[in-house]
């Protein structure tokens, strides 16, 4: 299942600069950790703004859940989360030539 996720980060003004980097680190290395395991497909950052939105997949909705809690941002986070499917138009793409072409 792939999921189109929002994530919207907002560490506290007063947190400690030490803490700051910490949860920076740890949740680059956690993100990696994913897009090794195939489950955090793409990622982008929303012009203008320090969110996220990714690409996800998942083989099911706690898979997500727990996938999502892991991450060392996660008590910052307001998110949103949105199942994705199949176009048609990729599914008559995919009849009449073949894999769609990577981006």
């Amino acid at each position: 299942m792939l999921f189109l996720i929002h994530f919207e980060v907002t560490v506290p003004a007063d947190t400690p600069t030490e803490l700051k980097e910490q949860l920076r680190q740890g949740e680059h290395a956690r993100a990696f950790e994913f897009i090794e395991a195939g489950k955090l497909r793409r990622i982008w950052r929303p012009v203008g703004t320090a969110d996220t939105c990714c690409i996800w997949e998942a083989d099911s909705l706690e898979e997500l859940h727990a996938a999502v809690r892991s991450l060392p941002l996660y008590p910052y986070m307001k998110l949103s989360v949105t199942p994705l499917v199949e176009h048609p138009v990729a599914v008559a793409w995919k009849k009449e030539h073949g894999p769609m072409p990577a981006f």
